[in-house]
């Protein structure tokens, strides 16, 4: 049902707290006629989710012989015949392009979510972090892709109490919360790498200051993913099934568009099926619904 294909090796960013460019050298970039290839025969297979992976795939291209972007190669993936999805991770705000987001926009088979990992919402903090974008520029872009797709949704990385975090800083990563409205985060402490320039860094916050700060980030988050879970229901949303449900083995689990679990009563020849199904309760971090029969009384 669902596979991943390595568009991209490596790193060339050198974010002040990341071992990658270290371990697993400078970015290197797959021939896109091999990933073409590579996705035709998955769709032939019958996959119908299909994850693109790169440390960075937005600068995907450099290198190659062939001038080619991201966003090109995302053309030619979403050309391919079939009844599948596309995703990708993970996307470096600094590469990510309005280009991106109209390729997103006008395909048939990209998702529409988007994980942005913004790290911070202090520009202080990202300089220090050696993110190389401002929170103007990741504001600028998630603005932009609101305009164009209203169904999006976005998730994030980011890290509380990097060294030298204010109250001030933590508060100005708030209020980018409130403004994008994240519906998922990967949120953790700082905790340094040996090796990297971050772990050099004179980092006098009291850990229970870094916890209460991660509690407060996460319980925010928290309530936008539940209010975004709660609109959605009365909706139709289009899932792909991936199994037995973790939460009861009796029912079945699919996956929307924007990447939210659904569980809901099935039978099981409906694995690895794209269906309808109606959105009937909200819970934090899952739904429930019904599949939608079609005329025919077969979902």
């Amino acid at each position: 049902v669902k596979a991943w294909v390595s568009i991209m090796y490596g790193c060339n960013n050198f974010c002040s707290y990341c071992i990658v460019p270290y371990v697993r050298g400078r970015e290197r970039s797959r021939d896109p006629q091999c990933v073409l290839q590579e996705v035709r025969e998955l769709v032939a297979a019958g996959y119908k989710d299909i994850t693109l992976l790169g440390q960075n795939v937005n600068s995907y291209g450099k290198g190659l012989p062939e001038d080619i972007t991201f966003a090109a190669l995302l053309r030619m993936l979403d050309a391919v015949p079939g009844d599948y999805r596309i995703r990708f991770m993970t996307s470096h705000p600094k590469d990510a392009t309005r280009e991106l987001i109209d390729t997103i926009a006008n395909s048939a088979h990209i998702s529409r979510h988007l994980h942005l990992p913004v790290q911070s919402g202090s520009n202080s903090i990202l300089a220090q972090m050696n993110r190389k974008y401002t929170v103007e520029d990741y504001l600028s872009l998630i603005a932009y892709a609101k305009r164009r797709m209203p169904e999006m949704t976005y998730s994030s990385d980011i890290i509380v109490g990097f060294p030298g975090e204010t109250e001030e800083d933590f508060q100005k990563m708030m209020k980018l919360i409130h403004d994008v409205r994240f519906d998922n985060s990967f949120s953790f402490i700082f905790s340094p790498r040996p090796g990297t320039p971050a772990a050099n860094l004179a980092d006098d916050t009291p850990h229970e200051v870094k916890l209460r700060r991660l509690q407060e980030l996460q319980a925010v988050i928290n309530r936008n993913i539940l209010e975004i879970s709660q609109e959605r229901v009365g909706t139709v949303q289009r899932l792909l099934v991936e199994g037995l449900s973790k939460r009861d083995g009796n029912e079945l689990m699919g996956r929307t568009e924007c990447n939210r679990v659904v569980n809901f009563p099935g039978h099981e020849r409906l694995i690895g099926q794209l269906i309808d199904v109606k959105i009937t309760e909200a819970r934090t971090y899952t739904l429930r619904g019904e599949v939608v029969m079609q005329e025919s009384g077969q979902a």
